[in-house]
């Protein structure tokens, strides 16, 4: 009893719901345009000439108005693969603002991260070229500032002795010579400077370790000394000490590592993107985490070497360092300016990168966007370019971009379209590109392939693809459901 009384409450509703639908149609037809035909909004294929119901699932039918349709009589143009209409009133209530493609050279300024070491050119070591032991020792020590010329240790080695008494011979050979000794006089007086007949004796020397300045002295006061000196060979730290009264040493010893810090090096991390962009003489600004205080540098090299952790490049660039201000080993921001040719870019956030497609809406009035896909190249801070699918010119929409795919992905999985849409040339409906290539809905024209959403409209366009392509308007067909 109670299942027959179920029934019949179900077959009165069903009724009562027909005779609405029917009779007060859900959608009117806004003044001045007239309603083509009516759909089935879960199946926009079914099309019918009057107001109703959908016999598949009970939803009233919805009108589309000339326009509006993807082909047909009513004048309306054929709408890409996924569009979209949003009223001027909803744009504005989902903050979407469109804007023009542009070409035009982009000025980047490059955010890398820096790290201060030495100039190798201006490192320098020294080291025992004979064997011997440290006697007397400087209060220089690690990182000590010292200067051209400063004394800093004394040790003593039987085997300079040879070459001290040959370059003393070499000169006494010269003042036997009334001439050379005439020169000899001059430059003695103008500051020692050896001969050329002198030259190799000088030679040894440095060779065993003598600086100018005792070669010099040795030279004048023509002595041998007992213990040979060790002076700085430039401005700058001591990176290293490694002598101490009475200490031994062999040959090739190091004694003390100096380094000027007067001109440094800076290797930053580059991406492999903008990599290609970065030329040697560009000028950058380097600047302290903490600091206001900003530098000049300039780039040198981008060296052969990659980072596979952080896949980044190393770029060196070379800076004044007045102060001291950059100390080896110290991180720095360095902001360096690329500029880019000439290119078609866009804003980062217009697009939809989904990983395999890139997507954006471009806007063909009325408020119609289209979905298209894109293929980008170099991306910098807010901009990416275009290397195809747009032109110069074309509007698209800028922000808001997640709301109009919103609102284009519910108008394609109302029509079946979950994925990719394509339209059908023949019936002008979308087709979920997925579905159609595996259900073998596909033919190639030209080199071109072209989807459908059903057999009978493939075997249409292969028994006449001229009637189909290139043409403003689809021809008016109906698909069975």
């Amino acid at each position: 009893m109670k299942k027959v009384v179920v029934l019949v409450l179900f077959v009165v509703a069903t009724a009562v719901a027909f005779l609405a639908g029917t009779r007060y149609p859900r959608a009117t037809a806004p003044a001045g345009r007239k309603a083509l035909y009516y759909v089935d909004p879960m199946h926009p294929a079914y099309r019918s000439d009057k107001p109703g119901i959908a016999p598949d699932c009970g939803m009233q039918l919805e009108p589309v108005y000339e326009g509006d349709a993807p082909g047909g009589s009513g004048g309306g143009t054929t709408r890409p693969a996924g569009a979209v209409s949003i009223s001027p009133d909803k744009q504005q209530l989902l903050g979407v603002r469109v804007g023009a493609v542009e070409k035009a050279s982009t000025r980047h300024a490059a955010r890398l991260f820096g790290r201060v070491v030495l100039d190798e050119k201006r490192v320098f070591v020294l080291n025992a070229s004979l064997e011997g032991a440290i006697r007397e020792v400087s209060a220089v020590t690690t990182w000590s500032r010292v200067k051209k010329g400063q004394w800093l240790a004394s040790f003593f080695s039987a085997d300079a002795r040879a070459p001290l008494q040959a370059f003393l011979s070499a000169l006494d050979v010269e003042a036997q010579n009334p001439r050379a000794r005439a020169e000899a006089d001059l430059r003695v007086a103008a500051g020692f400077t050896p001969s050329t007949g002198s030259q190799f004796a000088v030679e040894r020397l440095k060779n065993a370790g003598f600086a100018d300045l005792q070669i010099e002295e040795v030279g004048r006061k023509r002595q041998i000394p007992l213990l040979v000196k060790i002076y700085s060979p430039a401005d700058g730290f001591v990176l290293a000490r490694n002598v101490s009264p009475g200490q031994k040493f062999d040959k090739g010893a190091e004694w003390y590592r100096i380094a000027n810090l007067d001109r440094v090096w800076i290797l930053a991390d580059v991406s492999a993107d903008e990599a290609p962009y970065v030329r040697p003489g560009l000028r950058a600004q380097v600047s302290i985490p903490g600091q206001t205080r900003a530098l000049s540098a300039s780039v040198s090299e981008v060296l052969p070497q990659f980072d596979a952790a952080t896949r980044t490049l190393k770029v060196r660039l070379e800076a004044d360092n007045p102060g001291f201000a950059l100390r080896p080993d110290m991180f720095v921001d360095v902001a360096l300016p690329i500029e880019l040719p000439a290119a078609t870019t866009i804003p980062v956030d217009a697009m939809l990168d989904s990983g395999a497609r890139k997507t954006v809406f471009v806007e063909h009035g009325d408020g119609t966007f289209e979905p298209r896909a894109i293929e980008t190249g170099w991306r910098f801070g807010d901009r990416v370019e275009v290397v195809k699918g747009l032109s110069a010119g074309e509007r698209i929409v800028f922000s808001g971009t997640f709301l109009v795919d919103s609102e284009s992905r519910i108008k394609s999985a109302a029509a079946g379209v979950y994925g990719a849409a394509a339209r059908d040339p023949v019936c002008g409906m979308d087709v979920d590109e997925a579905k159609a290539k595996a259900a073998g809905k596909v033919l190639e024209h030209q080199g071109k392939s072209y989807l459908f959403c059903s057999e009978p409209c493939r075997e249409q366009f292969r028994a006449s693809p001229e009637r189909y392509l290139g043409r403003a308007e689809a021809p008016e067909h109906k698909h069975p459901l």
